[in-house]
C-alpha cells in the first residue's frame, strides 16, 4: 500500500526510525499539568515562608543570642553576722556582771601579763540583730573550766541569759545551739582525770534556752592514771 513504509526504511525526509522498535512519543496529559502547577504552588510557598523568617516581625531561626538581664538582688537578710562590730572585753563584762559569782571573780586573774584565762565565742544563738557572745572562765594551770556565760545583746547592752559555774564546764556554739560540756566526777578523781562527761545541748525558746538533748560519756579507767593494778598471783598448791 502506498505511504507505508518498510521498517528500516528511510523516509521522505532522509531520516530513518528506530531499529528493532517504533519511535517513542510523549504526550502531556491533563494530570501531568496539574502536578506542575501544585509544584509551582508549592515552590512559592517556600519563598514566601523564607521570606516572613527573614522579617523583622516574624519567627527568627538564626541571630545574636538574647542575653537575659541579671535579677535584682533580694533584700539583705536579717541574721547577723559571726563576727561583730566591735568585739567586747570579757574580763570586763565577767567583772561587772552581777549574775557571776564572787569566787569566779576572784579567781579571774591574769596567768602572765594581760593574758586571762577566758575564752570567747561569737554567733547566732539567740536571734538577735547582734551576735551573741560565750564567755568560759577557767583555771591557768590546767585549763579547768570555772563558770561559762552566754551574753545577748539588749538595748546597747548585754545581758546574761545562760550561766553555769560547775567544776571543769565548757561550752560552746554548734549550729546556732549551745553545746555545754560538764565533767564528771566519782569520789577519789583527780581534777586531770574524771569519771566521765555530760553533754547538753540548748537551744534558744522566747526568752531562755532550753535543754534538747543530753549524752553522758563514760571515760574507761584504764587510760591516763596508768595501767590497772594486776590482781596477785594466787598461790598454787602441790597435790
Amino acid at each position: 500500500m502506498r505511504g507505508l513504509k518498510r521498517h528500516g526504511e528511510a523516509t521522505s525526509d532522509g531520516i530513518t526510525p528506530t531499529q528493532g522498535r517504533p519511535p517513542r512519543q510523549v504526550t502531556l496529559t491533563a494530570t501531568t499539568a496539574t502536578g506542575g502547577v501544585a509544584l509551582a504552588a508549592l515552590v512559592a510557598f517556600a519563598l514566601f515562608a523564607l521570606g516572613c523568617s527573614t522579617s523583622t516581625t516574624g519567627t527568627r531561626d538564626e541571630g545574636a543570642a538574647v542575653v537575659a538581664s541579671p535579677e535584682p538582688a533580694g533584700p539583705p537578710t536579717s541574721e547577723p553576722s559571726a563576727v561583730p562590730a566591735q568585739e567586747i572585753d570579757p574580763v570586763d563584762l565577767i567583772r561587772r556582771d552581777p549574775k557571776v559569782s564572787g569566787q569566779v571573780k576572784a579567781d579571774l586573774k591574769p596567768c602572765a601579763k594581760d593574758a586571762y584565762p577566758v575564752d570567747t565565742s561569737y554567733g547566732n544563738l539567740t536571734g538577735g540583730d547582734v551576735p551573741d557572745v560565750v564567755v568560759n572562765v577557767m583555771t591557768c594551770d590546767d585549763a579547768v573550766g570555772l563558770g561559762t556565760y552566754v551574753y545577748r545583746e539588749s538595748d546597747r547592752s548585754y545581758e546574761n541569759v545562760f550561766s553555769s559555774e560547775e567544776p571543769a564546764v565548757y561550752a560552746t556554739i554548734d549550729r546556732g545551739e549551745l553545746v555545754v560540756t560538764r565533767q564528771v566526777y566519782a569520789k577519789g578523781d583527780p581534777v586531770a582525770y574524771p569519771s566521765g562527761e555530760d553533754v547538753v545541748t540548748y537551744t534558744w525558746a522566747d526568752t531562755r534556752f532550753t535543754e534538747r538533748y543530753r549524752v553522758r560519756n563514760h571515760y574507761s579507767g584504764a587510760v591516763g592514771n596508768g595501767p590497772a593494778d594486776a590482781p596477785a598471783p594466787s598461790p598454787t598448791s602441790d597435790d
